[in-house]
Order: C-alpha cells, then sequence, then structure tokens
C-alpha cells in the first residue's frame, strides 16, 4: 500500500497530513510515531488527518508525537484548512474537531509569500473540570499563585478545548527553559493537579499589542509553536490587561502569529491567523506495520517563511534571539 503525505507546518509547529475516507483503514497511532520519530526525515510534531464530515467540509484529527490524540490544534487546523479550502476552490468553510465545528478562511497574508490562515478557536472555558484540573477549594485559577506549581508566578487555567496553563513571567525565567521544563514534565506526568497532563505556557509582554509566548506542549515536549496555546496566551494578557489592542501579535520560537480577542459580556471569539506552509510532498509504501519512503519532493515554499522568521527575529527583544 502507498500513501500520499504532506509535511506542513504552521508557526514552525510540523505535520504530516494524510486524507482518508477510512479511518480504520491503518493503526494511526504506529503512523504517527514513526512518521514523528526523528530518525524519519527530521520527525514531525504530529499526524493530521483529514476524514470525511456531515457537518463542514471535512474532519480534523490530531494524533500527537507519543500517539496521544488531541481534541483540537490551532497550528494543524491552518494547515489542514489550507489543504481543504484549496481542494474544494473556495476561500472559507467549516472543520470539524473532536469537541467543535469551526470556521476558517484564507486570509491576507502576514509576510510575503507566506500562505495565511485564519482559524476559529473554540470552545473557551476557564473552568478548572474542563482541563481537568485541581485544585483545593477552587473551580478556576485566574492570575493566581499556587504552591504546588510555583510560589512566584501567577497562573491562570484555561482550556480551548485543550488543556492550558498560562503564566506571565520575568525576563529571567523566559531566557531560562530549566522552570518551566521541571513545571511541565511533572504536570505531564503522574501528579493530583491535572491527572491529563496539560500545556505549561510561560508568556513576556513586549508592547500593548504584543506578546512572547515558550509553550512546553503536552504529548510534544518544547515546540517552536502551538496554536490553541498563543490563542489562549493572547486571551490571557487582555484579560490581565497586559495588552490593551483586540489584535495581539504573537510572537514564539518558530515565528509570529496574529491573534484575536474580542468580547460580548461573558463570551469569547477567539481567531488565530498565521501561516499554512507546505515544505514537501511523501510517497509513504506500507506493509503491515512496515513504513518506508519511496519519493520524496521538496517545495520552495520554506524559503520565505524563513525572511519571515528574520523579520520576526529583528522585531523582537534580544533576550529572545540570542
Amino acid at each position: 500500500m502507498f500513501l500520499n503525505l504532506l509535511k506542513v507546518h504552521g508557526s514552525g509547529n510540523t505535520f504530516y497530513l494524510y486524507e482518508t475516507k477510512d479511518e480504520m483503514l491503518l493503526n494511526w497511532v504506529n503512523l504517527a510515531k514513526w512518521l514523528c520519530d526523528t530518525a524519519n526525515q527530521g520527525g514531525a510534531d504530529g499526524l493530521l488527518l483529514v476524514t470525511p464530515s456531515k457537518k463542514g467540509l471535512a474532519k480534523m484529527r490530531v494524533i500527537n508525537a507519543d500517539g496521544t490524540e488531541a481534541s483540537m490544534c490551532g497550528n494543524g487546523l491552518r494547515c489542514v484548512a489550507r489543504y481543504v479550502l484549496e481542494k474544494n476552490e473556495v476561500t472559507e468553510g467549516l472543520i470539524e474537531t473532536m469537541k467543535a465545528t469551526l470556521h476558517v478562511a484564507k486570509e491576507e497574508q502576514l509576510f510575503d509569500g507566506v500562505p495565511t490562515f485564519g482559524v476559529e478557536i473554540a470552545p473557551v472555558s476557564f473552568e478548572l473540570s474542563s482541563l481537568p484540573m485541581k485544585v483545593e477549594d477552587k473551580t478556576t485559577l485566574i492570575n493566581e499563585e499556587y504552591t504546588k506549581l510555583a510560589s512566584d508566578i501567577a497562573f491562570t487555567a484555561v482550556s480551548v478545548p485543550n488543556p492550558h496553563l498560562i503564566g506571565f513571567v520575568s525576563k529571567e525565567k523566559i531566557e531560562n527553559t530549566e522552570h518551566q521544563e521541571k513545571l511541565a514534565s511533572y504536570l505531564n506526568g503522574p501528579n493530583p493537579v491535572c491527572p491529563d497532563g496539560v500545556n505549561v505556557s510561560y508568556v513576556y509582554p513586549i508592547s500593548d499589542h504584543e506578546i512572547y509566548v515558550r509553550t512546553f506542549e503536552r504529548g510534544v515536549g518544547f515546540t517552536n509553536a502551538c496554536g490553541t496555546a498563543m490563542t489562549a496566551s493572547a486571551l490571557v494578557s487582555r484579560i490581565l490587561d497586559f495588552t490593551a489592542k483586540e489584535k495581539i501579535t504573537v510572537f514564539n520560537p518558530g515565528g509570529f502569529v496574529q491573534c484575536l480577542v474580542q468580547q460580548e459580556q461573558d463570551h469569547y471569539s477567539l481567531k488565530l491567523v498565521g501561516n499554512a506552509t507546505v515544505t514537501a510532498t511523501y510517497t509513504l509504501e506500507v506493509d503491515g506495520e512496515n513504513y518506508s519512503y519511496k519519493a520524496i519532493q521538496e517545495t520552495n515554499e520554506q524559503q520565505s517563511y524563513n525572511s519571515l522568521i528574520e523579520f520576526a527575529s529583528k522585531r523582537l527583544p534580544s533576550q529572545f534571539t540570542n
């Protein structure tokens, strides 16, 4: 059996993308683990499956590098949006995800030569039970210190719908990953606080409309970018008045995106806008549980994205680029 896959990325968050009409065709977990192994063409952060849907143009499933399935992936959804919209020759539509059917659209380019797409991020909940997260005598955790996490960082917990723990931190903690890695590793192992694990983001405010986000992603580890983490961080930055604009530029190790945060009473509307880059096409032979590449054809799209990264690095303070 031969599979034709795309290698794609949103903000440096890299995936293989495969469309199938039969979700039972293969053991997708085993395939995802093999594809994501760094020994195989550099690996990836996950596998995006595009399957039929009765609720939208297609359905997206996200299988992480460790074989777990994520309920949502903002960077991955942009890549799926590009694939599905271009295939159907439309500029907007709906794509079904595990917990919501979301609006996606082609957007004005963020940078010359970089295909750009916007995706709705939903649903949003600050209830600890939605993560789930267990904090004594609390149903929410919004900008509060909790000694089981850290004594010097105030955290906010939110699901969008992936679970996120977000802390605005000092220059010292954004420059040094040790504290974040220790905390995130604890929360993504056996622990009484976040039994299902959680994405942990450290955020540093740059201006009234710009933030920098570094994320330890559940099932992945430190990543160039996590779309839902960047969107959740933008949301929290508005709630806590670290930013003052609806449109927030979010820098990350993989580049930058724009997040639109709109509020009507207690309801938040979130939109993530960023690149959807195709770096190569692959032909993969599958023989039972054995996989091998038969053909690889690279595109030239990464060159334009590298120019975006260079532009972003010049905009950032020195502590993010050293």
